[in-house]
């Protein structure tokens, strides 16, 4: 008899990916969007955010758009009953998304044997096997179970997707080192960058935003979440050593009460912006600033915005962040207490480095995303096969074991009657 895996297409690099996040797809627009919104030129593209609860529901649904060409958006709205139940909530989602999948609905015909991958460890143990996937994909972005308000069940969970995962990459130096001791498949892929996009902030056609052009120089700016992992002393402290500066901050502000950020004539805070944005803001920060707080939140971290700042031909403050100084110094100046880190931003202020930012568009140029995309569509291409292997070589062992079932069973008769007896 031929195996079943005999008509099996050959492994196709551009199998339908199925996303798990726990980011939403509009939000700061960052690793996942990147890396995915480039996958989605040659896969489609499922991206499933978690739940949104609403008291006047009666039957859940799937919200389904197209933000990026090849990208599904799918929002999942579900009743306030729920709310608090997140397995219930997680196999309700499930059975959505089969029925947007499956041959009559919205997505019919286009996530056959998908890969799976997962920005949360927390809807693996519902989600693994549901979909017939061709390969699992953990790509860890944050060590999730250390920031604030993380689930009690998140390191179990994390640990069962790593033993299901064919791939796990990783967006942190760090934390692939973490990751490496409980899976044998780990790759490091850390921050890229749209170079082109950023390098629009060295334009001299590129005009400023409203709230900055009527700044004072020099301006000191940073864009990003604003949550625990930013050290708000920090920005005080420079505010009030340096009072002839203006320091911006841009970003949303999550998980932190707003009457509790700094304030000060010379802080100001402008609320998120879009990453279409983003440029014109940086072109006019004389200094970009990375002012981390050194606590359980950021000790894996790889911030994204490094490459970006470099692209934009900028002189770069941080605090000492483990993958900062591993991936980025001596173009990004490490400040290891708050009075070398105002004394940093003031070198940078009166004297620019020109060779250690000159240094910085080359690092930029030579970490796109389109070239990290490419290396993580081989990783997974050889997984697939692997996998696939895998799955050939457990068929032919059951035809084996099947080819022999009258004499197993005889002999394992006979025994059985000789303990018996008569």
């Amino acid at each position: 008899m031929p195996s079943p895996l005999a008509t099996k297409p050959a492994v196709d690099p551009h199998a339908p990916i199925i996303v798990h996040s726990h980011l939403r797809w509009d939000f700061v627009w960052q690793r996942p969007q990147q890396l995915l919104s480039r996958l989605a030129r040659r896969n489609e593209v499922l991206f499933v955010e978690e739940p949104i609860y609403y008291d006047d529901l009666g039957d859940s649904r799937l919200m389904l758009s197209e933000p990026e060409p090849h990208v599904h958006r799918a929002v999942p709205m579900l009743p306030a009953s729920l709310r608090g139940e997140y397995d219930a909530s997680i196999a309700e989602i499930r059975e959505l998304v089969r029925q947007e999948i499956a041959a009559s609905g919205a997505l019919g015909g286009r996530f056959a044997r998908p890969i799976q991958w997962f920005y949360t460890p927390m809807p693996a143990p519902a989600m693994i096997g549901a979909f017939d996937e061709r390969a699992v994909i953990y790509d860890c972005m944050d060590e999730l179970s250390k920031f604030r308000f993380a689930p009690r069940e998140l390191v179990d969970r994390e640990r069962y997707l790593m033993a299901q995962a064919d791939v796990v990459f990783t967006g942190g130096y760090k934390l692939s080192q973490s990751k490496s001791k409980y899976h044998a498949n780990v790759h490091f892929f850390g921050c890229g960058v749209d170079v082109a996009h950023f390098a629009s902030a060295r334009s001299a056609d590129l005009a400023l935003p409203r709230e900055i052009a009527t700044l004072e120089r020099p301006v000191v700016g940073y864009y990003g979440v604003i949550d625990e992992r930013v050290d708000y002393e920090l920005l005080r402290h420079l505010a009030e050593s340096l009072p002839h500066i203006e320091l911006v901050m841009v970003g949303p502000v999550v998980k932190v009460d707003p009457s509790e950020l700094p304030q000060a004539a010379n802080i100001h805070w402008l609320g998120q912006r879009q990453y279409a944005e983003l440029p014109a803001h940086v072109k006019g920060f004389d200094v970009c600033l990375m002012p981390f707080a050194l606590n359980e939140a950021t000790e894996y971290i790889n911030p994204t915005k490094t490459l970006e700042y470099m692209a934009a031909g900028k002189p770069i403050v941080s605090t000492a962040i483990a993958d900062v100084v591993h991936n980025f110094t001596p173009v990004v100046a490490v400040a290891r207490s708050p009075e070398e880190f105002v004394a940093a931003v003031r070198t940078a202020i009166e004297s620019p480095n020109a060779e250690l930012i000159a240094r910085g568009l080359e690092q930029a140029r030579a970490n796109s995303w389109e070239s990290i995309v490419a290396r993580m569509e081989r990783i997974i291409r050889d997984a697939m096969r692997t996998r696939d292997t895998r799955a050939e070589r457990q068929v032919a062992d059951r035809a084996r074991s099947d080819a022999r079932p009258t004499t197993r069973t005889r002999t394992l008769l006979a025994a059985a009657s000789e303990d018996v007896g008569d």
